[in-house]
């Protein structure tokens, strides 16, 4: 967070500068106040960039074992532009090194970790064990214990993502 908060002034100081310049260039014919709007719009300008490439940047910071298998988009009223264009604010990620194929009375299940990456203002991670059933495609979570949260329990999608990867 500091480093985005240090390239955020920098790209401010940097566009009021560039006004300065178009300032002298124009033998101050350019009104004053172009200098801070432009180092505002720049500090906008980056802060909208890094929003925007949060979800590319942490994907590619994930190991080459990990599979998306969720995305979600989302707007924000202090975000105008985010009605118009919706970013990235969380992901799911499959570790397909955690898999573990098992036949259990006749099913074939699949145990493995679900990873969960948030945009906020401090990224946050979390991570849960879970069981599919490939034959029923039922997703049941785990808790810390390894114990089954039956009331979470969902029937997934089998054309979805996540049941392709867990059960191919």
């Amino acid at each position: 967070m500091l480093w985005t908060l240090l390239a955020i002034v920098i790209s401010g100081l940097g566009a009021a500068g560039i006004a300065m310049l178009l300032r002298k260039l124009t033998r101050n014919r350019l009104p004053k106040w172009i200098i801070p709007a432009f180092g505002g719009l720049g500090m906008l300008a980056y802060q909208i960039y890094y929003e925007y490439s949060w979800f590319e940047h942490q994907l590619q910071r994930q190991p080459a074992e990990s599979v998306l298998v969720a995305s979600e988009t989302g707007e924000v009223f202090w975000r105008p532009w985010t009605f118009f264009w919706p970013m990235t604010t969380a992901f799911t990620v499959l570790d397909s090194k955690s898999l573990m194929r098992e036949e259990a009375a006749g099913n074939s299940v699949v145990a493995f970790t679900l990873y969960r990456f948030e945009k906020q203002h401090v990224d946050r991670v979390s991570h849960q064990p879970h069981v599919l059933n490939c034959t029923t495609a039922e997703l049941l979570p785990l808790d810390a214990q390894k114990k089954p949260l039956l009331e979470k329990m969902k029937r997934i999608d089998r054309d979805g993502l996540l049941y392709q990867h867990a059960c191919s």
